[in-house]
């Protein structure tokens, strides 16, 4: 199964309660900040919502 590595490369100040919580439940809190999490449905649908946060690349 293929993994997603997720950066987050825009700053998190002044968005939504909600877009900075699915940050968070991403294990990304400040930009620069690399996670490595599974490619299913839950993780595509966070970086749905905040993807324009986002620079993300499939490892395999």
């Amino acid at each position: 199964m293929a993994n997603l590595n997720i950066k987050l490369i825009k700053s998190l100040n002044g968005r939504l309660e909600k877009q900075i919580l699915t940050a968070n439940s991403l294990g990304l809190r400040k930009i620069g900040d690399i996670t490595v999490q599974p490619d299913n449905d839950q993780t595509r649908g966070k970086i749905a919502k905040i993807g324009y946060l986002l620079q993300v690349t499939e490892v395999k």
